[in-house]
């Protein structure tokens, strides 16, 4: 999932903690450039809303959001109810605000890493790391997002379907950059960039700290499989059949003895 893309972005209501309001108004309304909201100096109650975040999203995670409740978030922070309620006054804007916040942060980071990268498979690769990086680093709150996609309602909802929509068409417009440069074959681009979410967000269940690569050696692998498939001869933007090696290796996209190698060693084309 690219988490359950909304219809058309609307405009952002409400407060969101700690993140600068005219921000989400311009990812809200999908400028052009890409606009992720900035973050603002934290207070006190900022720190107190941020740990009831981090909780909340540990106990949605847990019992999901339908089966917690707020008695059970009081008691994951340690704050009274009552005194939850003056930050939080429902599930709903908790839910709301951990996605937000969550957002805005991967946005952030994306647009300050981009700055600059003019070659667009670097900037693909950017991309694919950013995402592996903050995802490995908050599993509890990507399997919230995984989980609990359809869970929020109204304004809450279509707030946060604005910010990922963005998220979303910035990925379309990498890869179509790569594609513009005959630097990837002429694939469907929605179906290409949602594979992509589908390969990176499902981690949470199968990575193992352990065992399993870090953020970085993995963000290689995945953007090395997306972007020039599995194979061990796989060359970069074409289908795999002799003639489009050819062409790969006439361009100079592949070297010329993966072409001689893919002909066979008889001398003649292998078939595909």
């Amino acid at each position: 999932m690219v988490w359950a893309l909304p219809g058309a972005p609307q405009p952002v209501e409400g407060m969101v903690a700690g993140v600068n309001q005219d921000r989400l108004q311009s990812l809200s309304q999908g400028s052009s450039a890409v606009s992720a909201a900035r973050l603002i100096p934290q207070r006190k109650s900022d720190r107190k809303l941020q740990l009831i975040l981090e909780r909340a999203a540990q106990v949605f995670a847990r019992k999901g959001f339908e089966g917690a409740s707020m008695r059970d978030l009081s008691r994951s922070t340690g704050i009274s109810l009552a005194g939850l309620y003056h930050y939080v006054p429902s599930k709903q804007q908790l839910l709301h605000r951990i996605q937000m916040e969550a957002f805005s942060r991967i946005l952030e980071r994306l647009e300050e890493r981009l700055a600059g990268i003019e070659d667009p498979e670097e900037r693909v690769r950017v991309l694919i790391r950013n995402h592996l990086e903050y995802f490995l680093a908050h599993p509890v709150e990507m399997k919230v997002f995984t989980h609990e996609a359809e869970a929020l309602e109204g304004s809450y909802r279509s707030e946060v379907g604005a910010i990922k929509r963005r998220y979303y068409e910035l990925a379309m417009e990498l890869f179509r950059n790569l594609q513009q440069e005959g630097r990837a074959r002429e694939v469907n681009a929605r179906a290409a960039v949602l594979a992509l979410f589908g390969m990176m967000n499902w981690i949470y269940t199968w990575h193992r700290p352990e065992t399993d690569p870090g953020a970085r050696e993995l963000a290689d692998t995945f953007a090395d499989i997306f972007l020039h498939g599995a194979l061990a001869a796989g060359p970069v933007a074409t289908g795999g059949n002799v003639a489009t090696y050819a062409a790969a290796a006439a361009e100079g996209r592949i070297p010329r003895e993966i072409f001689r190698e893919r002909k066979g060693s008889d001398g003649h084309n292998r078939s595909d």
